[in-house]
């Protein structure tokens, strides 16, 4: 009896074809049914995968996020029709321990992947793991984004480094690497600039409206953010990084804390926080509040960036500009 019944249950769930793919620079290890193939990680073998996959009817395809390297062929997927979930590294390395697979290789990894394209198959909330397509015009103003913040990080670098020499020739030379870290800021910042006006207009002038959000956050919220408005609060939240996760066990109620979410734009909208708590009055009003409910520093900085993060999700859910009189509490009447 029990046999059938475990063999029943095996036999009722109707699994959909998926596929996991490991991802580096110059080649991809996919692994769907039986099958396991190494491509390279160019158009070529973006073509020979999505050609392998439509004749296997993949509906769903796992990839793990590689620092850019997956975009190509996130892309070319998309383009075919086929549906991507792009999982972080330690979310597909602690499935893979949690399953008992301590060796890692690139073929395994492939393996590994499409096991958990099987479990995300059978979900629910299948949809939150879904991959967003980004049009052409947001992955172009990503890379801009992308170089902008390596070019200050390289200014940075050199500041730092000036005020460590005394030789002339080395501060001659450290000057000269800054005027023209400089000179490429200002052009990255001119080409993004106008890269928003064209494509992303409308967004740059509702999120414009807000007092504290200024060129910077704008530019890394439009570029890596593209789900801003068009999820929940809770949803948006977690993604960045600003929703406080339970930490619970039996009768202990552990302290809540932030944990995941992107980081680039978890750091702008920290410094956009600090300007709103001094010069927009629902953030700052809202910060003081929770100072005088006896709330620690950080965490009433922490719940001003999920509130104002709310907010631009929602003003751009419904299209519409700053407007402080939707965000400001009912005055209390006795």
């Amino acid at each position: 009896m029990n046999t059938n019944l475990q063999g029943g249950v095996a036999n009722s769930i109707q699994r959909p074809t998926t596929a996991g793919v490991d991802v580096s620079k110059n080649h991809l290890d996919a692994c769907w049914l039986v099958e396991q193939q190494r491509v390279v990680n160019a158009s070529s073998g973006w073509d020979e995968l999505i050609a392998k996959f439509k004749a296997a009817q993949v509906e769903l395809v796992v990839i793990e996020a590689t620092g850019g390297y997956e975009r190509g062929l996130v892309l070319a997927l998309q383009g075919a029709g086929i549906t991507v979930a792009r999982v972080n590294a330690r979310q597909a390395r602690d499935f893979a321990k949690a399953m008992g697979q301590l060796a890692k290789t690139d073929r395994v990894d492939a393996r590994v992947l499409r096991e958990f394209a099987n479990v995300l198959a059978l979900r629910a909330d299948l949809h939150k793991f879904i991959t967003l397509p980004v049009d052409a015009e947001r992955v172009a103003l990503a890379e801009l984004t992308t170089r902008r913040r390596q070019l200050i990080e390289m200014r940075v670098a050199e500041a730092n480094r000036l005020e460590l020499v005394t030789n002339p020739r080395a501060v001659k030379s450290i000057k000269s690497v800054i005027r023209l870290l400089d000179k490429q800021i200002m052009e990255i910042d001119h080409d993004a600039d106008d890269h928003l006006d064209r494509h992303f207009g409308t967004q740059r002038e509702l999120l414009d409206s807000v007092k504290g959000v200024g060129p910077v956050t704008i530019l890394t919220m439009t570029a890596v953010l593209p789900e801003l408005g068009k999820l929940q609060r809770r949803q948006i939240g977690k993604l960045v990084g600003v929703v406080p996760l339970a930490n619970d066990s039996g009768n202990r109620r552990g302290p809540r804390r932030t944990w995941g979410g992107r980081s680039e734009v978890r750091a702008v909208l920290y410094m956009a926080t600090l300007a709103a708590i001094r010069h927009n009055p629902v953030i700052k009003v809202f910060h003081s509040r929770l100072i005088a409910a006896g709330k620690p520093p950080k965490v009433a900085i922490v719940a001003c960036m999920r509130k104002l993060l709310t907010i631009l999700n929602a003003m751009l859910r419904d299209g519409n500009r700053w407007d402080s009189a939707r965000h400001v509490p009912p005055v209390q009447t006795a």
